[in-house]
């Protein structure tokens, strides 16, 4: 892969929609259960975690346990339901289904298939936050206008994972594979990212690798952003989302395209 086209966006017509609202119209048949996937395993942890766990925390951060976890719970499922949606459902797509070889038999690029999936899955993993951000409400976890800015943050958090689970889909060579990327990588991420607690708890040196993570640079700028407390680097992270976001789906569209054009 050529340097250059790591950075010069691929060009794009409306089969993008198109490849958007064929899942869409296919997530109708099943949106109640995708609908339970997405959102109530986030709000197990909200329960469990922020309230059951968080009783016997009694500060932290200035505010309960739950205000510190929520902003961790809204990230956690942004990146959660993109990356397993963005992998399993993408390999079966593109390995066993071969829709994407189908959709290909119309007027509609591989470029345009790759940007189409990774849309999809983005809106799933914001419609996940979206759904937490809701029930937050009515628990009084959200107090402030400054929750729909930071849904639309998380929805290019949303879209950096699901270019990483792009990625990832054009690497593997089975399901079993998958578990690899979800407990050495998925998993780690969320423990030392800051979502259960502060990582200045962490020793120095996992301090500083902690931000090397896209995660922990996601969830800082939500807290800053439902604070209202913007500072540089908070902006700094906001930046290095969007910018890898962009980046990864330049090569998730370079290796899909590859395989797709054998």
């Amino acid at each position: 892969m050529k340097l250059k086209e790591i950075f010069i966006p691929p060009r794009l017509h409306k089969g993008v929609l198109h490849v958007w609202l064929r899942n869409f119209l296919y997530y109708r048949k099943t949106w109640v259960a995708s609908i339970l996937w997405t959102c109530l395993e986030p709000l197990m942890y909200l329960g469990a975690i922020g309230y059951g766990l968080g009783s016997y925390v009694s500060n932290i951060d200035g505010g309960s346990y739950i205000e510190f976890f929520f902003p961790g719970i809204l990230c956690f499922t942004a990146m959660f339901v993109s990356f397993i949606d963005g992998t399993y459902g993408n390999f079966a797509k593109f390995t066993y289904q071969k829709t994407y070889q189908t959709i290909m038999l119309s007027p509609v690029s591989p470029e345009e298939v790759v940007v189409g999936e990774i849309l999809w899955t983005t809106s799933k993993g914001f419609f996940g936050a979206c759904g937490v951000a809701l029930v937050g409400s009515l628990l009084g976890l959200v107090d402030s206008w400054r929750i729909f800015p930071t849904l639309l943050f998380l929805f290019s958090v949303s879209w950096l994972f699901s270019s990483i689970a792009m990625i990832v889909t054009s690497i593997v060579r089975n399901y079993d594979s998958f578990i690899y990327w979800t407990s050495g990588f998925l998993t780690p991420m969320s423990l030392i990212a800051g979502v259960y607690f502060p990582i200045g708890q962490l020793p120095d040196g996992l301090r500083h690798a902690a931000w090397i993570l896209p995660l922990t640079h996601a969830l800082a700028a939500v807290r800053d952003i439902l604070d209202g407390a913007l500072t540089w680097r908070s902006a700094l992270s906001v930046f290095l989302v969007l910018f890898f976001g962009w980046v990864l789906t330049n090569v998730a569209i370079h290796r899909i395209r590859r395989k797709l054009l054998r």
